[in-house]
């Protein structure tokens, strides 16, 4: 053998059983016959070609697989697909319309809240998260509910200025406008 690797045949398992699952996805239903083992994420990312949600760590350190089942933050890493039939799941595609950004998408935008962009989902689906309990949280209770979040471009400093501009947004106060220079 001349390479680093041997091809094997693939051999299938017809024994492994399959359940179907029903998942409200961003509003929109869905269905999907999976095996049991199989994670959330990835009947989210290559099942359903919802790739906002990213896997970072698959041991619930990172967060960047953050995703809303019944409103609630989870790491979908370690969710199984069956554990979502016939709940509720927000990714950070159904933050948006189809025209308009969400209030935190605005706010990660506008604040500068992100820089690569790989935890961006899982931070923002955990503010949605903190802003629907909470709508006018402390810089504190901000910190505190991205804490299961890891990002390792940013200080968070602007991702925490992010969240707050997107919860006076959202309470109809008018987020402060950035001036630019010149003005």
């Amino acid at each position: 053998m001349t390479s680093l690797f041997e091809e094997v045949a693939v051999t299938t398992d017809d024994d492994v059983a399959v359940t179907r699952v029903n998942v409200r996805v961003n509003g929109e239903r869905r269905a999907a016959d999976v095996e049991p083992r199989l994670l959330l994420a990835h009947l989210l990312r290559n099942g359903f070609r919802l790739t906002g949600t990213h896997t970072g760590c698959d041991t619930t350190n990172c967060g960047a697989c953050t995703v809303l089942l019944d409103g609630q933050p989870v790491k979908s890493c370690t969710v199984f697909a069956v554990q979502a039939n016939n709940h509720d799941v927000t990714t950070v595609e159904g933050l948006a319309t189809a025209s308009e950004l969400h209030p935190i998408q605005e706010g990660f935008k506008d604040e500068h809240g992100l820089q690569c962009g790989f935890c961006t989902p899982g931070m923002m689906l955990s503010a949605k998260a903190l802003l629907d309990e909470n709508p006018d949280p402390t810089e504190d209770e901000v910190r505190w509910a991205l804490s299961g979040n890891l990002c390792r471009c940013t200080g968070y400093q602007n991702i925490v200025k992010a969240v707050l501009w997107a919860a006076q947004k959202m309470r109809g106060d008018a987020p402060p406008q950035i001036e630019e220079e010149g003005n």
